[in-house]
């Protein structure tokens, strides 16, 4: 699981029958820098299945690969993530330096 900060909704415009229906997030995922408070995150985006009505600007946990799909079995579905948590608070207290700029 990683966490990743919702910035952005998908909007379709067709139908389309492969397309489980449901909202669909852009989401940016955080590296440890980010957790730290050192940078703004990993320049990767990814596209998300969210059952959780996550709302742009919240912290989630995602779930990638395989494990995202599983939920909807046996259809496919054309999404690179699924939304396991909406996330409250981070206490995160790195061991090792943190770097700014730490980028993807």
């Amino acid at each position: 699981m990683r966490i990743a900060k919702v910035i952005g909704k998908v909007t379709l415009n067709r139908k389309m029958d492969e397309v489980v229906p449901g909202s669909y997030l852009v989401v940016r995922t955080h590296n440890r820098g980010t957790l730290a408070g050192a940078n703004d995150g990993n320049a990767e985006t990814l596209v998300m299945f969210d059952p959780l009505a996550a709302r742009e600007g919240d912290l989630v946990g995602l779930v990638e690969g395989r494990e995202a799909a599983v939920p909807f079995q046996p259809h496919k579905v054309p999404c690179d993530a699924y939304n396991a948590c909406i996330i409250d608070t981070v206490n995160f207290q790195p061991v090792l330096e943190v770097g700014h700029a730490q980028r993807i």
